[in-house]
């Protein structure tokens, strides 16, 4: 009788949460699949039209032309937050002064709405920065690289790679702490180097760490939306027009529901296989070291 009424107060603590999450994402997650085959613009009636949507969202060079990008986003700075993250990581897990202190300044940038960080960053790179490189007679940095369609891309990297990296340290961090300082006195002892000891003790033993954070990184990276707000608006012209962008304005304000419908179903499935393949592949690696 007692387990009876366990589970029933325990169904009756799930159940608001479970009602709220469909009604709040499973639903509408449904609706939108549904749309997608339907030429439905967001009012009015619609029709079914198979995969009609689906074929011409690979015809699209619009579409195209932001997964590229997108995707060139992605891998590039999901590079460099990983790369910037265990540097900083390792410096912090040094014995050093003000560990503590430094963690917090370093993890700061996570805790920052990034919409305002864009919008700072966004007068930092059009006004400030061309401002000072004026005076001092720079002209590489004279003009906003916002405003440059070959260049605008390098800023948005900046900035999501600067915010990006607070977590990404955290994670490694963590890593780092399980490994024994038994391990690298015996390394010592055996005359390994700090090079041989980062890739024969601490980058094996941190791999799951690596892993996790490349995983998390691409598909945040996949998914870019408040910076590129931020900062360019998707422009100068379509130059940093993201998937999640596109799908945004034509979606909703574009009368293209059904079509981007689609297109956000092709997106969640790029997404989904980015990931899976990097967890093959890095776990596969895991297992070799």
């Amino acid at each position: 009788m007692n387990n009876k009424k366990s589970s029933m107060v325990y169904l009756l603590m799930v159940l608001p949460a479970l009602i709220l999450f469909f009604a709040f994402h499973t639903f509408p997650v449904l609706q939108g699949v549904f749309y997608s085959f339907t030429n439905w613009r967001g009012y009015g009636d619609w029709d079914f039209i198979g995969l009609r949507n689906y074929i011409h969202v690979f015809k699209d060079g619009r579409a195209l032309d932001a997964y590229f990008f997108t995707i060139k986003f992605a891998i590039v700075s999901t590079i460099l937050v990983n790369i910037f993250s265990l540097l900083i990581a390792l410096g912090l897990n040094a014995k050093i002064k003000f560990k503590s202190t430094l963690r917090a300044v370093y993890f700061m940038p996570n805790i920052l709405s990034i919409l305002i960080v864009g919008f700072i960053f966004n007068y930092i790179l059009s006004i400030f920065v061309p401002t000072i490189a004026q005076n001092l007679g720079i002209t590489f940095l004279a003009t906003s690289i916002l405003g440059n369609p070959d260049l605008a891309w390098v800023g948005v990297v900046i900035v999501a790679v600067w915010q990006a990296v607070a977590f990404n340290t955290i994670l490694y961090l963590a890593g780092l702490s399980t490994i024994s300082d038994d391990l690298y006195e015996a390394s010592n002892l055996d005359g390994a180097n700090k090079w041989q000891e980062f890739w024969k003790i601490t980058f094996p033993l941190i791999a799951p760490f690596f892993t996790i954070n490349m995983v998390l990184a691409m598909k945040n990276f996949l998914m870019v939306f408040d910076h590129i707000m931020g900062l360019t608006g998707g422009g100068p012209g379509r130059a940093t027009e993201s998937i999640s962008i596109l799908i945004y304005r034509s979606g909703f304000t574009g009368g293209e529901f059904a079509y981007q419908s689609a297109n956000a179903v092709i997106y969640f499935i790029v997404i989904v296989g980015f990931s899976v393949f990097q967890i093959r592949q890095l776990q596969k690696r895991e297992v070799e070291m």
